[in-house]
């Protein structure tokens, strides 16, 4: 793997709304396929001579195309992503050589879609950044090579990928013919990073950016399920009565985190589309300890079982919310430990969840658990730092652990929309009173 750079003073540049339009669409991949002559598809020939000028060349074309150089951040003051170039920023080449047959791939005849996409390079992204473009160059045995690109569609499209590459094809084309060693690019192959020159007068960038989706964990102390827990409690001396069977010292860390949470989730999803106010809620029920007879602990597999709660569509909305669906939850719990885990169980739950979603219900999930531990995953290095249930971005889940601090508390990880979960942490801690 080598590293191309670009050496410069840091520089940023704005993304315009429409960069932001496809920031979260799947990259540009293109691969270049070319024949070499017998004489120069020697693999020694080859790596000594094409690729040291196919790797020189594309240095020289950073040098005007120095954003592509950079990587796509959103930093935490800023309203939106921006492109960040620091001067130990570059793009990553991979050389490499392949075994399969060059004529069959430049056929037009079909073969496997797995073929071509084996030729694209890795885009590198993470949480905090994303690469912009990467490049792989192939030999195939006796026949030709490849440069293959992959472009964050979020800085460039289809045209703009093919200006660098053809501009990239310009100065190793002048660099063999001249031995120049900077030769002078093409007037029309200079790209102009003007993103002014881009107005936005209905403010579609920001239209764009609240729609995307955005991770977050929130998370709820011991302190904090107390709250909860005494917000519902002066409720049931007011609502309930004591009529029911629900004791305050009888709601866990789960019934409090999901009650609260969901009503939060509820509000946000309503303060953002204004139909939005019928809710349901399914979780899961570990059956190992609930089944006749019993099974152990450490049974390895699938066992677990669904359930709807038993709320109404409003309830997530009411002004007695919390305590509303913590009593469902709570609730149904109670019946599952009093009549076992399959009374009253979602065995036709596909159904009713379509029907709900078809009725325009926002179906709640949970996905993880606060009594799994896994934040005592220790390898040797310690616990980790952080621990993300990524498929929580599947649907409207809360995820669940237990805080890493180990006080009794419990993490609280969403995936939303950059406005809905906006709303949603404002209703959080304005809830708890937090500052």
């Amino acid at each position: 793997m080598l590293f191309l750079q670009s050496s410069t003073q840091t520089t940023t540049f704005p993304l315009t709304f429409f960069d932001i339009l496809w920031l979260k669409v799947y990259p540009v991949e293109r691969v270049f396929f070319y024949t070499l002559p017998s004489s120069q598809s020697h693999p020694s020939f080859f790596f000594q001579k094409l690729v040291t000028i196919l790797k020189s060349s594309p240095s020289l074309t950073l040098k005007h195309f120095l954003p592509l150089a950079g990587k796509i951040i959103w930093p935490s003051e800023s309203q939106q992503p921006i492109i960040l170039y620091t001067p130990n920023d570059g793009v990553s080449l991979l050389i490499a050589e392949s075994k399969v047959d060059f004529d069959q791939v430049v056929e037009n005849s079909p073969d496997e879609a797995s073929l071509s996409r084996s030729f694209i390079p890795h885009l590198e992204s993470a949480d905090s950044f994303a690469s912009i473009i990467s490049v792989q160059i192939t030999l195939f045995q006796k026949s030709g090579f490849s440069i293959r690109t992959s472009t964050h569609h979020g800085v460039l499209d289809g045209k703009s990928s093919t200006m660098f590459i053809k501009a990239w094809a310009y100065l190793c084309n002048k660099t063999i013919e001249t031995n120049e060693e900077s030769p002078t690019l093409l007037a029309k192959l200079e790209p102009l990073f003007n993103m002014e020159i881009i107005k936005d007068p209905n403010e579609l960038g920001v239209t764009f950016k609240n729609s995307y989706s955005v991770r977050a964990t929130f998370n709820l102390t011991l302190e904090d399920l107390i709250k909860i827990k005494q917000m519902v409690s002066s409720k049931l001396e007011v609502v309930d009565k004591n009529e029911s069977n629900l004791k305050p010292q009888s709601l866990s860390a789960f019934v409090l985190t999901c009650a609260y949470s969901l009503v939060c989730l509820a509000k946000a999803i309503h303060g953002a589309a204004k139909e939005k106010d019928k809710f349901s809620f399914a979780f899961p029920i570990d059956c190992r300890s609930r089944l006749e007879p019993p099974i152990p602990n450490n049974y390895f597999g699938n066992c677990v079982w669904g359930h709807f709660v038993d709320t109404k569509p409003s309830n997530f909305m009411e002004e007695d919310d919390v305590y509303l669906v913590a009593k469902c939850i709570h609730e149904k719990i109670k019946m599952i430990n009093d009549h076992g885990v399959f009374q009253g169980s979602i065995n036709d739950g596909f159904g009713k969840y379509n029907s709900l979603i078809n009725e325009g219900f926002g179906v709640f999930g949970v996905g993880g658990s606060n009594k799994f531990g896994v934040y005592e995953t220790d390898f040797g290095w310690g616990k980790p730092e952080k621990v993300v249930t990524v498929s929580v971005d599947r649907g409207l889940y809360i995820g669940l652990a237990e805080s890493k601090d180990g006080n009794g508390g419990v993490e609280v990880e969403l995936v939303l929309n950059k406005l809905v979960m906006d709303l949603f942490s404002s209703f959080f801690f304005e809830g708890l009173c937090i500052n």
